[in-house]
């Protein structure tokens, strides 16, 4: 039986980005423990019992994604993923922790940590950058941003604690931004990241002082650290990254922009370093309009913001790219069959 799951584990591995798990086996435990029947929810995202009790299978990022925000729902807590990482065990990263933990300085920490970051997870690649600040950046590879809340904030929230684990220091970054929506923060939230939160950025980022790149570590290894070194390369190796699709790339490009000014394919083109006649001959290549593209995105952040209560019809119709809330309320009505109004009042009730 064994057997047969590693080779549904390759052939899944093949075709899409995967994971350890660990987020969503920690989820699905915390909904064990409150008496919630979790069975429905795994059938939904595509997942299984033996995967959730195998912490050798790795799982889809996409399906990680969809339970996290199933488990959240049922459990009603808006914040799972980021109260998810308080209690992570940071050794059960595995090789990532310990070749972090081995590692010199905080400084050649981060940057190993995220050299090696989809060892963890394929669907999410660390970029570290030190200029006048350090700057971690999360990119979603192959897995489209917008549907994803409680595993990006469950990552930063660990890097923090990370940080403050491997130095032995309290620290708190200078400001953390995410892309996502959220019109309410907990004061537990604020106050773990030092209150510089900034939701609907054009980034998902974590930024540390310069100081901290020089803080030496007191688990330092460095034979221990050569040695990992040469283990990671070779798991980074077989759990190569492949690129986005161009839909995925279009809509992680989209986002951002939607807000702030009239969208266009010449500002979607530039975002992803192509000519317009080169993008729209891609697109028409795979079958791809950017029309229906923005139509079915604006549907899918239509459904998530208005779970969101502090926001209003006419800020979604904002963050959605309409310049009137008639235009969103007549689409949203062609997509659903009811007006949001009616939606949310379903919702809430």
């Amino acid at each position: 039986m064994r057997h047969t799951q590693n080779v549904g584990d390759s052939k899944l591995s093949a075709t899409l980005p995967t994971a350890g798990g660990g987020i969503a086996r920690a989820a699905y435990a915390r909904c064990v423990q409150n008496g919630i029947d979790a069975h429905a929810m795994l059938r939904k995202a595509r997942l299984t019992v033996l995967q959730i009790e195998n912490p050798e299978i790795r799982i889809a990022v996409q399906s990680q994604i969809k339970f996290l925000d199933m488990a959240a729902n049922s459990l009603g807590d808006e914040f799972l993923g980021f109260h998810l990482a308080q209690g992570f065990e940071l050794r059960e990263t595995g090789l990532l922790y310990y070749v972090m933990a081995s590692s010199e300085r905080l400084g050649d920490a981060l940057r190993r940590g995220a050299h090696y970051s989809t060892i963890q997870n394929q669907g999410v690649r660390l970029v570290y950058r030190a200029n006048e600040d350090i700057a971690i950046a999360f990119e979603y590879v192959g897995v489209a941003r917008h549907i994803d809340r409680h595993q990006i904030e469950f990552f930063m929230t660990t890097l923090v604690r990370m940080c403050q684990h491997l130095s032995g220091q309290k620290l708190q970054p200078r400001s953390v931004t995410l892309t996502h929506q959220r019109t309410s923060v907990s004061s537990e939230f604020g106050n773990f990241f030092g209150g510089k939160v900034e939701f609907g950025g054009v980034v998902d980022e974590v930024i540390f002082s310069k100081s901290v790149e020089s803080i030496p570590l007191t688990s330092a290894d460095h034979f221990l650290n050569a040695l990992l070194l040469k283990y990671c390369d070779e798991a980074r190796s077989s759990r190569s990254t492949k690129p986005n699709t161009l839909r995925t790339s279009i809509e992680n490009a989209i986002v951002p922009l939607l807000p702030h000014e009239k969208l266009r394919v010449s500002d979607i083109s530039r975002e992803l370093g192509l000519s317009k006649r080169t993008l729209a001959r891609r697109m028409t290549a795979e079958g791809l309009s950017f029309s229906g593209i923005l139509r079915d995105l604006r549907h899918d952040l239509a459904k998530q913001y208005l779970n969101e209560a502090n926001l209003s019809i006419s800020t979604i119709a904002w963050l959605l790219g309409y310049q009137q809330v008639s235009s969103f309320t007549h689409a949203f009505k062609r997509w659903m069959g009811k007006t949001p109004k009616q939606v949310r009042s379903g919702i809430e009730s």
